[in-house]
């Protein structure tokens, strides 16, 4: 038994499907900050809280959602509910986080389709921010020491996060590593033909698409295409959107599409709700709903036909080395991230008063993140408005 699986707290019996709707659906409307903060509140309250299971099974799930095309955070929300409640659960969990997240978005949409403008976000921003980079951090120091097994496997885990600061695709990354993993446990040469064309099929997936009149069966196929092709972070959403809807099809304009993935960017939930307000925005309510189906759809397919996959990769030798690289990979590009993040959140004394105070809470403490995330919401639109 290693140190990390020591550590680890032992799992409990499966959840409930109410179980998993009350922890969604509290997600959902309180898990602010992209998918790197989404994943570190869902270890925090499955690994840590519930105990539903090992960080190793966490990771495991996680590693798999960066095999497949679609939202990571999402995918990771209902790879869990297939692991604790199978189908059932899966389409629990799955649509317990997404749905707060739509219903906020969607009445956003409709306040800037009559008014013309978003509301305001930045004073809560402010001090939701700060609050998250502690959460995410908390989040890394755990699932690294389950995840960086060996000193080898930290090797990997600092070229990954090199080759993601000068530029390498995410993609190439995690292929990268878990070449480098399985070559170094002496299976490599069987690994490049069986796994690393895997997550590049949708990678190489192409954006291109034919001018078309607007209708909501346009829209459900232009969005299906998206969930089922798309890997990457907002900002790669943000690229592919403009080429389709702004250059090509002509259905939206560069501000309509900056302010649709801003709204993405800053509620809780799945950034990829942006589709949500687009949808809104083209079409009104239908329009949203078939937007919102159309992107997030893929993702529990794909869930459903590789969920049940991931105990035989971890029993296989080639598969857990590559997952094992994998795993290792996508904590160094959550990291990246983190820091990035960190550079934008954490501007001046209150910000970094902020993010302290939360790390000290976490760690000494061990509070919900959620309410934390909600005292930072407070304490910054307070904060704002003193200083306005």
């Amino acid at each position: 038994m290693t140190v990390a699986e020591s550590d680890a707290p032992s799992p409990t019996p499966p959840a409930t499907l109410r179980e998993l709707a009350w922890l969604f659906g509290k997600l959902g409307f309180t898990a602010f900050g992209g998918p790197a903060a989404h994943i570190a509140m869902m270890e925090d309250e499955v690994v840590r809280r519930r105990r539903w299971m090992t960080r190793e099974r966490f990771l495991d799930l996680l590693g798999a959602t960066n095999l497949i095309p679609g939202p990571n955070s999402t995918e990771l929300a209902i790879h869990i509910g297939h692991d604790q409640a199978r189908w059932r659960g899966l389409i629990v969990a799955g649509v317990c986080f997404i749905v707060p997240a739509v219903a906020i978005v969607t009445a956003i949409a409709w306040s800037y389709v009559r008014f013309g403008a978003l509301p305001q976000f930045m004073g809560v921003m402010y001090g939701i921010k700060p609050v998250i980079i502690a959460v995410v951090i908390q989040a890394l120091w755990g699932l690294g020491k389950s995840a960086v097994k060996t000193p080898f496997l930290a090797v990997v885990g600092a070229a990954a996060v090199a080759a993601t600061v000068v530029g390498v695709n995410e993609l190439l990354v995690l292929a990268g590593a878990g070449v480098m993993v399985a070559s170094g446990r002496g299976v490599g040469a069987r690994v490049a033909s069986s796994w690393v064309p895997l997550p590049l099929l949708g990678a190489g997936a192409t954006s291109a698409t034919t001018a078309a009149s607007f209708g909501l069966w346009p829209l459900l196929l232009f969005f299906l295409k998206v969930g089922s092709v798309l890997f990457g972070s907002g900002y790669v959403l943000l690229a592919f959107l403009r080429s389709d809807l702004v250059e090509h099809l002509h259905w939206l304009t560069e501000s309509q599409l900056l302010d649709a993935v801003t709204v993405g960017q800053v509620t809780p939930g799945p950034v990829f709700t942006t589709a949500t307000f687009i949808g809104y925005i083209l079409g009104g309510a239908a329009g949203a709903g078939v937007a919102t189906i159309g992107i997030f759809l893929p993702a529990f397919l794909f869930v459903a036909v590789s969920g049940p996959l991931v105990p035989r990769l971890r029993r296989s030798k080639i598969a857990g080395a590559v997952l094992d690289g994998v795993n290792v990979a996508s904590l160094a590009l959550m990291a990246v991230v983190t820091v990035q993040l960190g550079r934008a959140a954490i501007i001046d004394v209150p910000t970094a008063i902020l993010a302290g105070a939360a790390a000290v809470v976490l760690i000494r403490y061990r509070l919900n993140a959620a309410w934390l995330v909600l005292a930072g919401a407070v304490v910054g639109a307070v904060v704002t408005y003193a200083l306005w």
